[in-house]
């Protein structure tokens, strides 16, 4: 007795690229639920490992941008610019030429950080003026009432920057990059703790900084650059900083 060989249907055919094997594991992928969810969760763990990643990094100094030391030569020929209606234009050099200065560099006079900062320094005020060391703030550009209503925060006189020289040597930026930093949030809840307000007018991505400059050719003693918003400088060094300055006329007499 002959047993009948079954007939066996077409096989499917195969591309020259493998497509028919493609297609069938493609639809075994949505027809099986449980690896179309083991691929998304896996995808999901992947961006958020990415997410972490970039968090740790924006919470280093890998992404700060670099600043450089100002000399001396460079902050001194500098134009300022006084605020009064009709302003007088004048070298630098003239704030600390004679009995040297406490100088900071404002980001953003609405900036309720940088008032932070400007009250801060403004506390040092009478033990600089028994040293004799005047206290000096550069703001780089005037809108409106901006400069007036940051006045009250600071106990020394302001000036225009307009060439933002002393934001430079190389003028340093903190973007979007500000909002996702650890140091940046602690600096805002510090200040908002201490009842300080401000506004969002003009230009405040520029960092800022404070400068102590030695009287005639002493040179710049301490060099503060604000390194994220709300990096404020340490007081107790600003005036370590400034017991070190020796007045023009006490220096001539050493001679």
């Amino acid at each position: 007795m002959q047993r009948s060989t079954p007939e066996l249907g077409p096989l499917p055919s195969e591309g020259a690229g493998g497509g028919g094997r493609s297609s069938v594991c493609e639809g075994c992928l949505f027809s099986d639920p449980s690896l179309f969810t083991m691929g998304m969760w896996s995808i999901g763990v992947g961006a958020l490992g990415a997410a972490a990643l970039a968090l740790f990094l924006a919470n280093t100094d890998v992404f700060l941008p670099k600043s450089q030391k100002a000399a001396l030569e460079y902050l001194e020929d500098t134009d300022l610019k006084t605020l009064e209606k009709e302003p007088r234009t004048f070298k630098a050099k003239e704030l600390w030429e004679k009995n040297g200065a406490v100088i900071m560099a404002v980001r953003r006079p609405g900036c309720f950080l940088c008032r932070e900062e400007a009250m801060d320094l403004s506390l040092l005020k009478p033990k600089l003026d028994e040293l004799g060391v005047p206290l000096y703030a550069v703001v780089k550009e005037q809108l409106s009432t901006e400069v007036e209503d940051f006045q009250p925060y600071f106990k020394g006189e302001i000036f225009l920057d307009e060439k933002k020289k002393f934001y430079g040597p190389q003028r340093r930026k903190m973007m979007l990059l500000g909002f996702v930093r650890l140091g940046v949030w602690r600096n805002f809840f510090r200040a908002w703790d201490r009842g300080i307000s401000g506004n969002l007018e003009g230009e405040g991505f520029i960092l800022g900084g404070v400068f102590v400059v030695g009287s005639g050719r002493q040179g710049i003693l301490l060099e503060h650059r604000e390194k994220e918003f709300g990096d404020k400088v340490n007081v107790d060094s600003v005036l370590e900083a400034a017991r070190k300055i020796k007045p023009q006329t006490l220096a001539s007499e050493e001679k």
